[in-house]
């Protein structure tokens, strides 16, 4: 019997050593994860179509359940070589990468970097990646509020192409310099030969504040229609207390008005969050934006005045896990002209609700 419980024990302290090695082997340098979330959106104006505002990409279907964002991503991480692929599926994908070659619509991102200094952090990265513009992403969990405010929805949320990017040792500052292959492109527009710039400014002089300048320079049209396009992108984030966050943005955007023009059309949005977290499972976000775009040059509505659009929105979180979240939020838009409902509208109201969860 002593033998019989000798050899169990230490059949056991083998599988635990051999167990351990192979977490501590696969924690490292290759990590998996994944996304996915749920939502439920509800116009008041119901839309027949299913299909609520052509301005918003994420949690745009009326009146069903629906996945706004599902991901599986590997990432490869070393000292001097990192990499990530991701492949996703959802209403935001169909939507958002409508002009997007069929095979790339359910790519979230692609790309390699590496390391080109010993004792700097200096890398280069080439690929699909996430947009170097703005304070959202395409994941709700990430954001203060449920649905993306309305310059998030109306500027890149990814781009292809190559970067290079310096962090200093205290982490403090991020600087980041961009050639891209246009506006939220995978690809160059057919007959166009010239790349896209743009810069990326971060600055983190604490825990309680980040502020942020990006940029983009270049045409997303044809060379022989070529209207360049210049855009910056700023936003600041205070964190007053430990449970009071404030977020303020502004973006602001020039197209030349033909090719070759000193004329140009313009455009502008800013927008304030306010996040209340009275303990670790609850928050609750204030939105306030404005968007005026009266050439449509980003939004075409084919009125007098163009898009020019004030939107409020209330949310509520709820951290049912530490890897699961509910949310809920009313959202209304007031516009100067009749541009809802088919034009028989200047308002527009509506609820979502989604639970996501990470892994």
């Amino acid at each position: 019997m002593k033998k019989i419980i000798l050899s169990a024990a230490i059949f056991c302290l083998f599988a635990f050593k051999a167990w351990s090695q192979a977490e501590e082997e696969t924690a490292k340098p290759l990590t998996f994860s994944g996304y996915a979330e749920i939502y439920y959106s509800y116009d008041f104006q119901n839309p027949l179509s299913g299909a609520r505002l052509p301005f918003n990409y994420s949690h745009n279907r009326h009146n069903e359940f629906n996945l706004n964002l599902g991901f599986v991503k590997a990432a490869y991480s070393t000292d001097r070589v990192r990499a990530n692929l991701a492949l996703m599926a959802g209403t935001y994908a169909n939507d958002n990468l409508a002009a997007e070659l069929d095979v790339m619509k359910n790519i979230y991102e692609a790309n390699v970097g590496f390391k080109i200094s010993k004792s700097k952090n200096l890398w280069i990265d080439a690929g699909i990646f996430a947009a170097h513009i703005g304070a959202e992403s395409a994941i709700s969990k990430d954001c203060w509020a449920l649905t993306r405010t309305l310059c998030a929805e109306n500027s890149p949320y990814y781009e292809s192409g190559a970067k290079i990017t310096y962090t200093t040792d205290d982490g403090k500052w991020l600087l980041s310099g961009l050639i891209l292959n246009g506006w939220q492109r995978m690809y160059r527009p057919i007959g166009n030969s010239t790349p896209a710039f743009g810069h990326q400014i971060m600055f983190k002089p604490n825990d309680k504040i980040t502020l942020n300048s990006s940029s983009f320079v270049g045409s997303d049209k044809p060379d022989i229609t070529r209207q360049m396009r210049y855009f910056h992108n700023f936003y600041s984030i205070f964190q007053l207390n430990e449970k009071i966050g404030l977020s303020l943005g502004f973006d602001y955007g020039m197209e030349q008005v033909e090719k070759g023009s000193s004329d140009y059309n313009t455009w502008y949005t800013p927008y304030a969050l306010l996040r209340i977290t009275p303990n670790d499972k609850v928050a609750l976000c204030i939105r306030g934006e404005y968007y005026k775009d009266e050439k449509g040059v980003i939004i075409a509505t084919g009125t007098d005045n163009g898009f020019q659009t004030m939107g409020y929105s209330l949310n509520f979180d709820y951290k049912i896990a530490d890897n699961l979240l509910w949310r809920i939020e009313g959202r209304g838009f007031s516009s100067k002209d009749a541009i809802f409902d088919s034009g028989k509208s200047k308002s527009n109201v509506f609820a979502t609700t989604s639970l996501a969860i990470s892994f």
